[in-house]
């Protein structure tokens, strides 16, 4: 699915968020190859942000893109810092970003195009 049909359907992305951070996990944890994970990580980071910026500009997109990456750190101080599970940690954060994500840049969008 191209990114112009992704804005016209309004497709939330607080999904790529969620899917690059906890896909990009699963995929490095179960194939012991981090870069398999990283690619998944940064291809849903791309994705997301093309989103962003035709959604609601550079401004929003590069504060979004900071979270995204900020909690990708974060999920490696919670687990080998702190000593939380893994996947526990890796939750955590996918949690926290796909809200702020959603609440930022993906709700309201119906009354936004409404308008």
């Amino acid at each position: 699915m191209a990114t112009s049909t992704l804005t016209r359907t309004r497709f939330p992305s607080a999904l790529l968020v969620a899917f690059g951070l906890a896909v990009g996990f699963g995929v490095a944890q179960g194939t012991g190859v981090r870069a398999l994970g990283g690619i998944v990580l940064a291809a849903c980071g791309l994705g997301a942000t093309a989103l962003w910026v035709r959604r609601r500009g550079w401004a929003v997109a590069v504060g979004l893109g900071l979270l995204y990456l900020v909690a990708f750190a974060l999920a490696h101080v919670l687990a080998l810092g702190v000593g939380l599970n893994d996947w526990l940690s890796v939750a955590l954060v996918t949690i926290v970003a796909s809200g702020v994500t959603f609440g930022v840049a993906d709700r309201g969008e119906t009354q936004i195009s409404a308008r």
